[in-house]
C-alpha cells in the first residue's frame, strides 16, 4: 500500500469519530488540499482495462455520485486508483437540500441512510470546478432537477447543456428517493419525454446514461428497458439507494431516506441481472450498490456490468479499499480462467 494511501486510511478512521455530515465536509477539504501532492496511482493490471461508452477505462472500479456533489475533487479521488469518478448530483440552481440531520451511519450494518435532497452549489459552480481540472482521468457528471422546479425536464436539459462540454459522460438521475415525485420520471411516458429532450439537445457524441432505482417491479423494468433501447442512450446505472428496509441492527435503521451499503448489494445486483437479461449488450451497464470487496465487484460484473461503482464502503474501509478490490478482482479472473475482465461480463 502506498504511504499516501496509508495516511489517508488513518485519516478516514479519525474522521469516523466526527458526526457524519461534518466528516464528509472535512474529507472533501482534505482531499482538495492533499490532491495536488498525491502521486499518480500505479498502472493497473492490463486485464482490468475496459473499453465502454467509447471511452478507455484503466480499470472498472468507479466512485459513485454523491461523494463529490460539486465536482470539487475528481482528480484527487482519481489518484486513489479509481478507473473513473462520477460527480454530482448537480442541479441548475444551488440547493440547500433537506433539513439536518439527514445523513446517518449504520455501523453494524456497514450501511448509510441519507435524505440529503440534492444539496449542491448549482451547475455554474460545478462547471467552474470542472473547467479548473488539471487531471485527465475519466470524470462523469450526474444531473438532477431542483426540488421546486416548475419544469423538471427543462432543468435536466439546462444542466446537460452547461456541463456536457466539461465531462466525459453525463448521468441522468431520476431515481433519488429524496426529491418528492422525482422517481415518477421513471414511468414510461415521463422517461420517454425526458430522454427524448436530452438526446435532441445533445450536440456531441458524449455518452448519456440513466440511473434507476432498485425498488422496481418487473413491469417497470420492462418499460425502462423498452424506453432505454428506443432512446439511443449509451448506458444504465443500476442502482440508486433503496427505500426498502431489510432487517437491520443499527440504531438509525428506521430513519427516512435512501439506504446504501451492504444491505443494498443483493437487491441491486438482482435488478442489474434483470436489466442485463432485458437489454443484453444494447447499452453499457454499470453496477452499483453494496460493493466492498473484489468478490462483490466480480458478482456485479458477472451479473452484466461492464463497470462498477462504490461509495458507502469507503466510509468504513478507507481509500485503501480501491487497491484491494482491484487486486482481488485480478485473482478472481485468474481463478476462473478469464484473460480479461470484459470476458467475465454477464458470464454464468
Amino acid at each position: 500500500m502506498y504511504l499516501g494511501t496509508m495516511i489517508l486510511d488513518t485519516a478516514a478512521r479519525l474522521l469516523r469519530l466526527l458526526p457524519t455530515e461534518p466528516a464528509h465536509r472535512t474529507t472533501l477539504l482534505l482531499a482538495g488540499a492533499a490532491g495536488p501532492f498525491l502521486p499518480p496511482p500505479k498502472a493497473d493490471d492490463a486485464r482490468l482495462a475496459v473499453t465502454a461508452l467509447g471511452l478507455h477505462f484503466p480499470n472498472p472500479i468507479g466512485l459513485a455520485a454523491g461523494f463529490d456533489k460539486n465536482a470539487a475533487v475528481p482528480d484527487a479521488m482519481g489518484k486513489l486508483g479509481f478507473g473513473f469518478v462520477e460527480c454530482g448530483t448537480v442541479t441548475p440552481r444551488p440547493q440547500a437540500g433537506n433539513p439536518k440531520p439527514r445523513l446517518f451511519r449504520l455501523r453494524q450494518d456497514h450501511a448509510v441512510i441519507n435524505r440529503l435532497g440534492f444539496n449542491n452549489d448549482g451547475m455554474a459552480a460545478a462547471a467552474r470546478n470542472l473547467a479548473a481540472r488539471r487531471g485527465k482521468g475519466i470524470t462523469g457528471i450526474n444531473i438532477g432537477a431542483n426540488k421546486d422546479s416548475e419544469d423538471r425536464t427543462l432543468d435536466y436539459v439546462r444542466a446537460f447543456a452547461a456541463l456536457t462540454p466539461l465531462a466525459d459522460y453525463v448521468t441522468v438521475n431520476v431515481s433519488s428517493p429524496n426529491t418528492p415525485g422525482l422517481r415518477g420520471l421513471q414511468n414510461r411516458e415521463e422517461l420517454t419525454r425526458l430522454l427524448g429532450a436530452l438526446t435532441q439537445a445533445r450536440k456531441t457524441s458524449i455518452p448519456l446514461l440513466l440511473k434507476i432505482a432498485p425498488d422496481l417491479d418487473g413491469h417497470a423494468l420492462d418499460d425502462i428497458a423498452d424506453v432505454v433501447r428506443a432512446s439511443g442512450i449509451e448506458g444504465l446505472i443500476v442502482s440508486n439507494t433503496t427505500m426498502a428496509r431489510p432487517p437491520l441492527k443499527s440504531f438509525h435503521a428506521q430513519e427516512a431516506g435512501g439506504l446504501s451499503g451492504a444491505p443494498l448489494f443483493a437487491p441491486s445486483t438482482e435488478i442489474l441481472r434483470q436489466m442485463h437479461l432485458r437489454l443484453g449488450t444494447a447499452v453499457t451497464l454499470i453496477g452499483v450498490g453494496g460493493i466492498s470487496s473484489g468478490a462483490d465487484a466480480y458478482a456485479k460484473i458477472r451479473a452484466g456490468a461492464s463497470l462498477v461503482q462504490l461509495y458507502t464502503s469507503l466510509v468504513y474501509e478507507g481509500p485503501g479499499l480501491v487497491t484491494r478490490i482491484k487486486r482481488e478482482l485480478v485473482d478472481l479472473l485468474k481463478r476462473d480462467g478469464f484473460a480479461h475482465v470484459a470476458d467475465a461480463v454477464g458470464a454464468p
